[in-house]
């Protein structure tokens, strides 16, 4: 192929349409590429817009089972949470894409990546490390930081006249007044009027959860199996379906967590490039997973072994949330929550009701808990006595403390 040849993940949509064709413009083979991730998306319909605008080569590349197996599953392993509420939906799918991507460039030999990322988020920066690191030598042409590029087209009135003028089918539907990011974990919504922070969310913005007000009445009983911290098969115990490949447990998951309205968020966030964002995050599948792979995993983990892997947790997210997925220090991490997980094995029955989860009870066959010692009415191997000592020995810091205190207080 040519040096001048360019790989272009590719939506369909306006923004990433006005970009192949002005690549085209700007001398480039233009190859597009587009995944699919568990979005709602015509794919065909995209395949045939980037031919009419003259990609050299498209490729849909089917990507959901690698995304929850490789991408997912780590996250629910690490109880993946940024800033203690964003579940990294769209974090987690921007180095599952990139990677597939950067495949490509290297197979069609194509020196040159490209995609629709704004200046201002995330994203540019997920999608271009993703590259670097498993690419060193590749150049990003990113349109959206180039002057020539965002001069031309500063608003989407540009977009549709550029479109209409190379004759880029434009939509025909009203655009909603916010933008919207989709894949198999979650959808994000964002920009135009939630841009206003006190702005309360429309109630028809959600697309994958009902209003909890409006869910059903009755329950869905689950029970859901672990196995090294990872979910192998779920159940429900309602109708007696049971579901065991990755992708079925998590598609099903969403199914269950969508019909009664689990996994809504409304937050602000700090991004990576140093301003804050408002961000409305539906999750279902991942909540209901997030909510049983913390119970199983209490019961199953040594607490203070826990207390680590919290930490890694923490910064595995945060780590995640600004790119670094391809980094050493992120497959040093993953690895070690891994080893944490041999253990966290066994089966967790939850609730799902009204946008809640609710837990119901565990078992495993690698628990710590043990109901002899614990129990208030067996003495078991426990000498009560022996708390004494403990309270004694864990006393003498605190009185020390409070005797200092006393002695400056006095002298005061």
């Amino acid at each position: 192929m040519s040096k001048c040849t360019v790989v272009l993940a590719y939506s369909g949509g306006l923004d990433t349409s006005c970009i192949l064709a002005w690549l085209k413009e700007e001398g480039y083979d233009v190859i597009t590429y587009l995944a699919n991730i568990g979005q709602d998306e015509d794919f065909e319909s995209a395949r045939k817009k980037a031919e009419t605008l003259g990609a050299t080569k498209v490729f849909i590349e089917d990507l959901r089972a690698e995304f929850v197996q490789d991408f997912i599953w780590p996250a629910v392993q690490a109880n993946a949470v940024y800033e203690d509420r964003y579940l990294l939906g769209t974090a987690i799918a921007r180095p599952c894409i990139a990677q597939r991507q950067v495949e490509i460039a290297r197979q069609e030999g194509a020196q040159f990546v490209s995609h629709g990322a704004t200046g201002k988020g995330n994203d540019q920066i997920r999608f271009e490390l993703t590259c670097y690191a498993l690419y060193p030598e590749v150049q990003v042409i990113a349109p959206w930081r180039i002057p020539k590029f965002y001069n031309r087209f500063r608003g989407r009135t540009d977009l549709m006249e550029y479109a209409q003028k190379h004759g880029i089918p434009v939509p025909v539907t009203p655009r909603a007044p916010w933008s919207m990011d989709a894949n198999l974990m979650h959808i994000s919504y964002e920009s135009g009027i939630l841009e206003n922070p006190k702005c309360h969310a429309p109630g028809d913005l959600y697309l994958m959860t009902k209003n909890p007000e409006d869910s059903p009445n009755a329950r869905d009983l689950l029970e859901i199996e672990f196995k090294k911290g990872v979910p192998i098969k779920v159940t429900n115990m309602n109708e007696g379906k049971s579901v065991d490949s990755p992708l079925d447990i998590f598609s099903y998951l969403n199914e269950i967590g969508g019909k009664h309205g689990v996994g809504r968020i409304d937050i602000v966030e700090n991004r990576f490039i140093g301003m804050k964002s408002r961000g409305i995050y539906e999750t279902p599948g991942g909540t209901i997973l997030l909510q049983a792979h913390l119970d199983i995993e209490t019961f199953t983990m040594d607490k203070e072994v826990r207390k680590i892997k919290q930490g890694l947790g923490v910064k595995f997210s945060e780590l995640v949330y600004n790119g670094f997925w391809y980094s050493p220090e992120c497959d040093f991490v993953r690895q070690c929550i891994a080893k944490s997980q041999e253990n966290v094995e066994g089966k967790v029955q939850l609730s799902v009701f009204k946008g809640q989860v609710y837990i119901l009870g565990r078992e495993s066959p690698k628990s710590l808990y043990n109901e002899e010692l614990v129990s208030m009415d067996v003495q078991g191997d426990y000498d009560p006595c022996d708390a004494s000592g403990f309270i004694r020995v864990n006393a003498v810091r605190l009185r020390e403390h409070h005797r200092l205190q006393g002695f400056f207080n006095t002298k005061q």
